[in-house]
């Protein structure tokens, strides 16, 4: 069985004197961050991986996760800023057989529309969103539409 943990980047400011790709993360988005880790942590929801967008913004969440959770440094993958669904589920395809449980740290819309198409589950993915799916499949490379089941799903302001 794979597991896979999506996660959506903590609120970031939107000051206009930044780029999007540099945009840090605003105080609330630091604190949401830390409050989903721990929750997480607290369910032992804990991915063996997390690989994320170079995003500053999505590397700064997904080192917070890391921090908690007590995983190495995230590994970036460009591919995931602006990703299209397709580029998404084509870096699923290629994770490592080896591990089973990964996480990845990425930006709406995909994020959404990821989960919509692996689970058939329609989610409203705010910033730091969770979400936990689960394939009856012993190859990422076998996964695709509707081969998912939604296991879990949270968002900083309920659970």
């Amino acid at each position: 069985m794979k597991k896979l943990l999506l996660i959506r980047h903590a609120k970031a400011v939107h000051d206009m004197s930044y780029e999007d790709f540099e945009r840090p993360l605003k105080h609330s988005g630091i604190k949401d961050a830390e409050l989903m880790a721990e929750r997480l942590l607290s369910k032992k929801i804990i991915p063996q991986q997390l690989i994320a967008s170079p995003a500053l913004r999505t590397l700064s969440t997904a080192d917070i996760f890391a921090e908690f959770l007590s995983l190495t440094k995230p590994k970036e993958d460009l591919r995931i800023y602006e990703a299209s669904r397709l580029t998404l589920l084509d870096l699923i395809n290629g994770l490592d057989n080896e591990k089973d449980f990964m996480g990845l740290v990425g930006h709406n819309p995909t994020m959404e529309q990821i989960i919509h198409y692996l689970t058939g589950e329609l989610v409203e993915f705010p910033t730091c969103a969770i979400a936990l799916i689960e394939f009856d499949l012993d190859d990422w490379g076998a996964v695709s539409a509707q081969t998912g089941s939604l296991k879990w799903y949270s968002i900083p302001k309920a659970d």
